[in-house]
Formats: C-alpha cells, sequence, structure tokens
C-alpha cells in the first residue's frame, strides 16, 4: 500500500513539473486571438489594446483574426475547437452569456471553454436621434407611451447587448417600442443619425464619436454609475429607471484543454499589460472600466451572468426571429 501511495505521488509530482515545463516554454509558436466582430467595434478594440501588448511580453506575434457573426459565438466557437494550444479569444458577453440561451451552438460554452483573464467591460447608452424631441429619458418615456409602437430601436443584432438593454427597458417602463435589428453596430448608427430609427442602447465605444460630434444624443448610460467619458449624462437609475443595467465585458477564454498552467501564464501576463499606462489610456479613450480579477473570480463572474441573462431572456420571452 505505501508503494502504491508512493508512486502516486511520484506520478503526480512528476505531472506538475511536467505541467510547469511546459507552460515555461510556452508559447512556441505565434499567438492567435481571435475576435468575433469586425474590425472597428468595441470587442476589436479591446482585443487589439490587450494583443498588442501580450505579443512582446510573451515574444510571441500575436495576430488578431476577426470573425464576426453569429452574436460574436463564430469565433468562440472556432476557438472551443482549436487544437493548436496557441489560440484564445476575446469573449464577449453576448457570446458567453447571452447567445447559450438564444442559439444552438455547435460547442458547449461552459464545457469547452474556460474564463482566464478578464479584460473589462463598458456600459451601453441609451441615444437618441437629434430628430427625436426629447432631452430626458421621462420624456421618451412619455412620448413612448404617447405613440406605442411607433418608435423604434437599432440594434446590432438579435441577441445582441443592444437588444436585451432595450427588451429590459420595456420590461421596466411598461413602454411599447418596436426592435429593428441590424447586421453590426454601423449600420445601425447611421440609419439613427438620419432618424430613420429612433432610438439604441449601443455600446460606448460605438457611440462616443457621435455623440462627441452631436450627431446622435445620449440620455443615460445603463450602468451602475455615471462613466467618466460621459460626466454630465445620467445613469438610467439616476433617471428614474433602477435595476436596468446592461454593460458589454470582455475577458479572454482558451479551449478548456489548455493546461492550467499554460492558463495561468496568460492570466498573468494579461494583468501585467492592463497595468502598462499606454494600455489604460486606450481603454480609458473608450470609456472602459478595468477591474482586476484572479481567474476563479472571473469564472464565478461568467456563472453568474450566464445565469443573470439566462432569466432576462425568459422572464421577457425573447426570441430570435
Amino acid at each position: 500500500m505505501k508503494r502504491q501511495i508512493a508512486a502516486v505521488t511520484a506520478a503526480l509530482a512528476l505531472a506538475c513539473t511536467a505541467g510547469l515545463a511546459q507552460a515555461q516554454d510556452w508559447p512556441t509558436r505565434p499567438l492567435r486571438i481571435l475576435v468575433g466582430s469586425a474590425p472597428g467595434g468595441g470587442t476589436d478594440a479591446m482585443a487589439r489594446a490587450v494583443a498588442d501588448r501580450l505579443g512582446p511580453l510573451l515574444k510571441q506575434p500575436m495576430v488578431v483574426e476577426n470573425r464576426p457573426g453569429v452574436s460574436n459565438t463564430l469565433a468562440a466557437d472556432a476557438t472551443a475547437k482549436a487544437t493548436d494550444g496557441h489560440t484564445m479569444v476575446m469573449g464577449v458577453v453576448t457570446a458567453h452569456a447571452i447567445a447559450p440561451h438564444l442559439i444552438k451552438l455547435g460547442y458547449d460554452n461552459n464545457r469547452d471553454l474556460v474564463p482566464v483573464a478578464f479584460v473589462g467591460a463598458v456600459p451601453n447608452v441609451l441615444v437618441v436621434s437629434n430628430t427625436l424631441p426629447v432631452d430626458s429619458v421621462s420624456a421618451l418615456v412619455q412620448l413612448a407611451r404617447k405613440e406605442p409602437g411607433q418608435l423604434n430601436f437599432a440594434t446590432s443584432g438579435a441577441g445582441s447587448t443592444q437588444h436585451i438593454a432595450a427588451e429590459m427597458f420595456k420590461d421596466a417602463t411598461r413602454i411599447d417600442i418596436t426592435h429593428v435589428p441590424y447586421k453590426g453596430s454601423g449600420p445601425a448608427l447611421i440609419d439613427l443619425i438620419g432618424g430613420q430609427v429612433q432610438l439604441s442602447f449601443d455600446t460606448l465605444p460605438s457611440v462616443i464619436g457621435q455623440i462627441r460630434n452631436n450627431k446622435i444624443r445620449p440620455l443615460a448610460v445603463t450602468a451602475a454609475k455615471r462613466n467618466p467619458q460621459l460626466p454630465n449624462v445620467p445613469t438610467l437609475a439616476e433617471a428614474g429607471v433602477p435595476g436596468v443595467e446592461m454593460s458589454a465585458w470582455y475577458g479572454i477564454y482558451m479551449p478548456a484543454s489548455t493546461p492550467k498552467a499554460v492558463q495561468d501564464k496568460v492570466h498573468d501576463a494579461v494583468n501585467q499589460v492592463l497595468a502598462m499606462p499606454e494600455t489604460q489610456a486606450r481603454l480609458d479613450a473608450i470609456g472602459a472600466e478595468v477591474t482586476p480579477m484572479t481567474q476563479a473570480q472571473f469564472a464565478a463572474f461568467h456563472a453568474a451572468e450566464y445565469k443573470r441573462f439566462g432569466d432576462i431572456i425568459k422572464k421577457n420571452s425573447i426570441r430570435l426571429d
């Protein structure tokens, strides 16, 4: 019996040593970070802010590969099935906490991928067209009640954070507004500026430029506190609609088969990148809030968000048409 215990102990020690050695040698080839949206969007901006410094830190080239489509899940699907040991994805709430409740995926979001490093979050912003004669959330709600079903809200697609935020807003205020899904924030904003649609709950990085150019008007941010980029814009709670909070959060996910020692190495390296002044400046510019987490904290956060959005989608009977 003692010999068996000794043998098991030795095997475990050998495996641990091998894992550490593997992590020390890793990476041995160029790295890929997949992005589930087109270049220029919020997810892409977050990914590039990290990748530009992560590659040099890990001493390998890092390629950002955009695979937009299907609520950001194409990139997650490719990562879940990757076997090269050098692929990760810039995960986003849409793919990892919302889409699994709405779409039949070709992978198991909670089994085939592992949360490795939390990057940050940006709030969604309730913005309206300049053609709409409202300057506050209360005025918008009053107009929507006066003209039920006549106001249209634009989103980057069904199942997006914009869509879920609007459905939560509708439920909280008991108004009837019509969903107009687009293929991305770009075309949605074009029509919002032009007045073809009247409002949107888009992410801050997507709308901040148009807000600064006075092309659209912000009424509220959907976060617990005001954002430094829009200090004069109230939260929805401050505007009289509590309980509606929506932020697009981002984090690095890797295939579940990735050795824990490698996960630890990536987690530590990403957090080093996030602490760099130049990275902080890039993220501050798009209104991102960086909240360092341990890997265990990120895993718990992922699980909580997965449940929260599942409950919201069920309560509001949200479906993809």
